[in-house]
């Protein structure tokens, strides 16, 4: 059986509480975030590979800012800015004013989704089946747009979806924007794809306190559904937008053997997250489970397409959407 794991759902989050005696101070409180993430989380080596600054010379660059007079924002302010070092989305600090974050994954990048023209798309005919839209385009091909992967989607509904785009000569599968949930839904759509038990890639687990302390990887493998199957060519569009458990969609979807990747690069999102306290009561949301492709590539910074698209200006004037219209351009051929 397949072990999915839920990177964006704190529901499956594991939470690791520090045991610890220090004071309430600002100094006590960055020394604790910045220990946590040294010892627990899982990408420092590869994330230095990748030009962010080694964990040791962040300490170096934000110490100097920790004052014990400051502030509770401002200290808010300096942890945020340290943990946004590690670009990773899956990295929080919540306090009870404010939650920090990282969404430069998606912000710096186009978005690729233009909401009026994808509702013009959609029409007011379109079925809806839990979490999911679907309708026949007019030149007989079928679409999905799966918004987020927090919505459920049953067995029973993607039978009927399925049955219902059958006679269907190509389907294209939008998952623009979702920026992921629940790996259970995205697995059920998945398996919708494939007629044999395929490898997908693998996930590691933290051992120890080591930035390479990790365990032997474990395979992650995708068993065909017991129900309805698409069994024609289809297509499954991208954008910056596509997160965690969507990034982790993209990397099985690119494995079933009809099924094109199109669009942009996802953003990425891979690890697993774990949870911890500060003395001061924050909790800290951090990335300790790496999961990588079929040929143990990381898939933490995303997913290249198969085909790269993008909407263009002079489309989106004549409220074209340029990456539906390659998809089904695609399929027809």
């Amino acid at each position: 059986m397949l072990l999915f794991v839920l990177p964006a759902l704190l529901l499956y989050t594991g939470c690791i509480r520090e045991e610890s005696d220090t004071d309430d101070t600002p100094l006590n409180n960055f020394e604790s975030l910045w220990r946590i993430i040294d010892t627990q989380y899982c990408f420092h080596d590869y994330k230095t590979q990748e030009g962010c600054l080694p964990w040791n010379d962040v300490y170096a660059k934000y110490r100097p800012r920790i004052d014990d007079k400051m502030t509770t924002a401002q200290l808010f302010e300096v942890l945020c800015d340290m943990l946004s070092e590690l670009r990773d989305g899956h990295v929080n600090l919540y306090s009870a004013a404010d939650v920090g974050r990282y969404w430069s994954w998606h912000e710096d990048y186009p978005s690729n989704f233009n909401d009026s023209i994808h509702r013009l798309y959609l029409g007011t005919d379109y079925k809806i089946a839990a979490g999911i839209y679907y309708k026949i385009l007019d030149d007989n091909i079928g679409y999905i747009y799966y918004e987020s992967f927090n919505s459920s989607i049953g067995d029973g509904n993607l039978d009927e979806v399925m049955y219902y785009l059958r006679l269907c000569n190509g389907l294209i599968v939008d998952v623009r924007n979702n920026s992921g949930g629940t790996l259970t839904y995205a697995e059920r759509l998945a398996e919708r794809g494939t007629n044999e038990k395929i490898l997908l890639g693998y996930i590691a687990h933290k051992t120890g306190t080591g930035h390479n302390d990790f365990s032997a990887p474990e395979t992650e493998y995708l068993e065909p559904s017991h129900g309805v199957r698409w069994q024609k060519k289809a297509v499954v569009l991208t954008n910056r937008s596509c997160y965690s458990a969507t990034n982790t969609f993209i990397r099985d979807m690119k494995e079933c053997p009809l099924v094109t990747i199109m669009g942009d690069r996802t953003g990425g999102g891979s690890g697993m997250p774990f949870s911890s306290e500060l003395p001061n009561g924050w909790a800290v949301r951090f990335s300790a489970c790496p999961m990588y492709d079929a040929e143990m590539n990381q898939i933490e910074f995303g997913i290249e397409p198969d085909i790269s698209v993008s909407l263009t200006q002079e489309d989106i004037l004549r409220n074209k959407d340029t990456m539906i219209e390659a998809a089904r351009d695609f399929l027809k051929r």
